[in-house]
């Protein structure tokens, strides 16, 4: 097992002579309190632009990725790489290099998957590209686009993007409905849908539309506005957090098949304050597990299994983009519990389980990725 207490000012000046902001590149420590007791917050990168996701390899490293296009590899204790040749992404509005996906078979294929948005046409749409990190850990190669959305849209916005890889190797992606509500209903588009592809970006044989006309096979689940969380409890079932538009952001427990209304009903209303739909529950529609009002803007989804921190395993972590926090959620029924808040949760984009049982972070707001453990861990 690594440690990852802290990281010396060499790799803070590592990463500002890679292109970045000197002045952004600290390394720091803080304290927070919390319902397992005091936690150690590091900074292990600082300087980042717009961070969207990352994830860890199976020799330590960490794969992470900026909206507007950037891979950055770190070594801990060593130094940041920007890797060469990236996927070709749209940075437009909220669309871009989004989530990065490191497979169990990583050290046998060394392949990576990213969610990205993609130029279709005069519109643009959320698509998943794979590419295959070198040897020597400086460069991405082999790139194919093994899906995109069908087809375009215009516009910059709800993207989705989540990857998530299921217990049976396939693959999870969210897509939210890029901005257009009825979008979500309409299985004819991939909007607003969680879809399930293989690693080759096929359609599994056990997808519940495979063989239902005028339906997109690739989708699993539909009528969600714009899921920026997901992951697997520890029974390898599906969990998204999306956002409601004013009010009404979910949690959902994903069912194959399943029409989760947006929107149709929902728990929010319009920006305007009008009404949304026909109400917040409809014979036929899922109802989500928990629902935010108001809404905080979840994005970034982990469930803490089997790892050091007392009190916390089996609970849900979910990062805050409106409110600065990290949303503890426990509990039959399902609710948010607790908020971790410091200097360090600014507009908090992706939250996930380490290796070393640290919960780690990613905060837009500070540009910087954390790790925060308790004070002997």
């Amino acid at each position: 097992m690594y440690t990852f207490r802290s990281l010396t000012l060499s790799l803070a000046i590592l990463i500002s002579f890679a292109a970045f902001s000197p002045a952004l590149a600290q390394v720091s420590t803080e304290t927070i309190q919390t319902s397992a007791g005091k936690m150690e917050v590091s900074a292990v990168v600082t300087g980042l632009d717009e961070p969207w996701g990352f994830g860890f390899l199976p020799d330590g490293k960490i794969v992470l990725t900026e909206r507007e296009g950037r891979v950055l590899l770190v070594t801990p204790g060593a130094g940041v790489v920007v890797l060469r040749n990236p996927p070709q992404v749209l940075a437009d509005g909220q669309g871009g290099l989004l989530d990065v996906l490191v497979p169990r078979d990583f050290a046998q294929s060394r392949t990576l998957f990213f969610s990205h948005a993609k130029r279709q046409g005069r519109g643009s749409g959320t698509a998943v590209t794979k590419a295959v990190l070198s040897a020597d850990g400086a460069s991405l190669s082999d790139h194919a686009t093994i899906f995109e959305i069908a087809p375009g849209s215009s516009g910059g916005r709800h993207f989705g993007s989540r990857l998530v890889e299921a217990q049976d190797g396939t693959l999870f992606v969210t897509v939210g409905d890029r901005g257009s509500d009825d979008t979500a209903q309409d299985r004819s588009l991939h909007n607003g849908s969680i879809l399930r592809i293989t690693k080759t970006g096929a359609v599994p044989s056990d997808n519940p539309f495979v063989n239902t006309a005028s339906v997109q096979p690739e989708i699993w689940s539909y009528g969600h506005r714009n899921p920026q969380g997901a992951a697997l409890d520890r029974n390898g079932q599906l969990w998204i957090t999306e956002h409601g538009a004013r009010g009404g952001d979910e949690v959902n427990r994903i069912q194959k098949g399943a029409n989760f209304g947006w929107p149709v009903i929902s728990y929010g209303t319009h920006y305007s304050g009008r009404k949304i739909g026909e109400g917040t529950a409809k014979p036929g529609l899922e109802q989500p597990v928990t629902h935010w009002d108001p809404s905080i803007a979840p994005s970034g989804l982990s469930f803490y299994n089997d790892g050091p921190i007392r009190g916390w395993s089996g609970d849900m972590f979910a990062g805050s983009l409106k409110f600065d926090y990290i949303a503890r959620l426990s509990g039959s029924p399902l609710r948010e519990v607790e908020q971790i808040r410091g200097d360090s949760t600014q507009r908090v984009r992706d939250v996930r389980q380490g290796p070393d049982g640290a919960l780690w972070f990613l905060s837009v707001g500070n540009g910087a990725l954390y790790r925060m453990a308790g004070p002997r861990s």
